[in-house]
């Protein structure tokens, strides 16, 4: 008896000596109106520093703080999660103090931050200083620093970049599983990345439903560069604009890319890959330099528009499509979102992806970066065609023969070409001339009229019309366009159109023979503001896409130039290093 009642003692005492030791998380607040009052644990007591917050943590802890700004820079040695307010207004300013502005040396825990780094192409945002954290960083926007994310181990959802070099890079450790989810990171440097991720043989990556874009010229850097992981997922995403759009060495256990966007890589292979046996399912390549490059490339499913190569080293899968993806808006993507990468409603990517690959709502998937279990259901669009192309004409003593370019949406089913004598007409039945399924009509010249003018629409199966194209007009001796291209021997500089524009509007050129070509944009003062062609180009039609809103306003720090009148202006420099065509014009934007 006395045995039972020693032991039972003995148990009380050891639990008491638990209780005494355990040391319990807290709570914590950082405020600017706070009282700063150790230890924090109200919003009374707030600290008004973050870092003297940080200072009196241990494992475990758990910090808010209110919104404002809060001009420091970080180093967290304490396994702490640190919850702001609000990624718009809760604000670690980093400005022209520390080259990192958050420094973790553990775990951690970081979300609901508008993080600022020292400065432009310098340091990082948020950085590791060792190979043992992984960080998780949710609901950030991140910019003014040189790589918004350095760490090792990363878990990253809901985080915006932009106004930097590159967005993250990552030293993986062995044996984790590595996340990069629904992540803008929005660079313009030629020399930016914008995830890069490698380290060890044995870490998995999951990269999904990100939108990375390239807003400049010539990149010399890839989108998504992974060197020798396990495995690794890239899927749903949108990659635009690197010289690879998807860089990917040898994956020791698999390599899966599926249901992205990947367009105009500008100097190499949207994917570029060295592994054996990629699967490389469902993906949308649009106006690439080069489409897909590998070793042994297993790739199908795939929907390839306007690449100047689809593939190298490898054929055509049985169920690839080459054909116009019938995208809702097919812009070349800005920061300011103006596309729209949703497939209209006779798409040919709708229900044409792998079998074995199911939608959300359990119908075989689409090709494209919302289609797969990552994806999203929407109602596709039954748009109308765009409007026809390039007219042009060509005048014998007894006939006009009017052609233009073929539409290439899928639904496509004839034109009707209207004629008027005046510039500037409204279409209706009363001016209908012609109704072909081909791209030309020819119409009888009659002695007594000396012009008219066309215009050209497109109808689809479901009967939708196009918008009427830009007019053509016909003089009888002569044929000329307002402002729009046709086939005649010489240098031209058209109108840009439309005119007047917000934001965007596409201006076309014409040259007879190659040449170094110059297409520059100047404000009403003269001042260059942009520089949209600098390169060796062959004789033909070339058509650009300026984008006002890509523009830094000299008068602020802000993107985007003021409503007012710009001039755009070519020079073509021929053999011998002698200028053979200048022309400038006006255009006119509108806010």
């Amino acid at each position: 008896m006395k045995l039972k009642y020693f032991l039972v003692l003995l148990l009380l005492l050891f639990i008491e000596h638990l209780t005494f030791n355990i040391t319990y998380a807290t709570v914590r607040y950082v405020s600017t109106t706070g009282s700063s009052t150790p230890p924090y644990t109200s919003w009374e007591t707030a600290a008004d520093s973050i870092q003297k917050c940080i200072n009196l943590c241990v494992d475990g802890d758990t910090i808010y703080v209110a919104n404002g700004v809060y001009k420091e820079n970080l180093v967290i040695n304490t396994a702490l999660s640190l919850i702001g307010s609000s990624m718009d207004s809760t604000v670690i300013d980093g400005t022209g103090l520390a080259d990192q502005t958050l420094i973790f040396s553990i775990n951690g825990h970081v979300e609901n931050f508008r993080i600022l780094g020292k400065a432009f192409d310098v340091g990082y945002g948020i950085y590791a200083v060792s190979n043992l954290p992984t960080i998780i960083i949710r609901n950030c926007n991140i910019s003014k620093t040189g790589r918004g994310i350095g760490v090792v181990g990363l878990v990253a959802e809901n985080i915006i970049m932009d106004n930097l070099r590159s967005g993250i890079i990552s030293l993986a450790r062995d044996n984790t599983n590595n996340y990069i989810k629904s992540c803008i990171i929005i660079l313009d440097r030629i020399d930016s990345q914008g995830i890069a991720l490698s380290g060890p043989t044995y870490a998995n990556f999951y990269i999904e439903n990100n939108i990375l874009i390239f807003i400049n010229s010539n990149n010399i850097e890839s989108g998504i560069s992974i060197g020798a992981p396990r495995s690794v997922s890239i899927k749903n995403n949108l990659i635009t604009g690197f010289k690879n759009n998807i860089h990917l060495h040898v994956a020791i256990d698999s390599a899966k890319i599926q249901n992205n966007i990947l367009r105009n890589s500008n100097s190499d292979y949207s994917i570029w890959s060295m592994n054996d046996d990629p699967v490389i399912h469902n993906n949308i390549l649009v106006k690439n330099e080069k489409g897909i490059y590998g070793w042994i490339v297993k790739a199908d499913y795939n929907l390839f528009w306007k690449n100047l190569l689809d593939y190298n080293n490898s054929n055509y899968g049985d169920s690839d499509i080459v054909a116009d993806p019938m995208f809702v808006k097919d812009t070349i993507p800005t920061a300011n979102g103006n596309y729209d990468f949703h497939l209209q409603k006779y798409s040919p990517a709708i229900d044409k992806g792998d079998p074995n690959i199911l939608d959300v709502d359990g119908s075989r998937s689409d090709i494209g970066m919302y289609g797969g279990p990552f994806g999203e259901t929407y109602t596709y669009q039954d748009l109308a065609p765009l409007a026809p192309r390039n007219l042009s004409a060509v005048v014998d003593s007894n006939y006009i023969l009017v052609k233009w370019n073929k539409n290439t949406e899928a639904d496509t089913a004839y034109y009707k070409v209207y004629r008027d004598t005046v510039s500037g007409f409204t279409i209706d039945s009363t001016k209908l001339v012609s109704s072909p399924k081909d791209t030309f009509c020819v119409q009888v010249n009659p002695h007594n009229v000396r012009r008219y003018v066309y215009k050209v629409t497109c109808v689809d199966k479901q009967g939708n019309e196009s918008k009427p194209s830009e007019e053509l007009i016909v003089n009888i001796t002569s044929v000329f366009t307002d402002g729009y291209p046709m086939t005649i021997s010489d240098y031209i500089l058209y109108q840009n159109y439309p005119n007047p524009f917000n934001p965007s509007t596409k201006i076309g050129y014409q040259l007879k023979s190659g040449g170094y070509v110059k297409l520059m944009v100047y404000d009403i003062k003269g001042e260059l503001i942009s520089v949209l062609v600098n390169k060796e180009q062959n004789a033909g039609y070339y058509e650009v896409e300026f984008s006002s809103s890509s523009i830094k306003n000299p008068a602020s720090s802000i993107k985007g130039i003021a409503s007012g009148i710009y001039l755009y202006r070519i020079e073509v420099i021929g053999e011998g290093r002698i200028p053979v065509y200048t022309e400038m014009k006006k255009m006119l934007l509108l806010k």
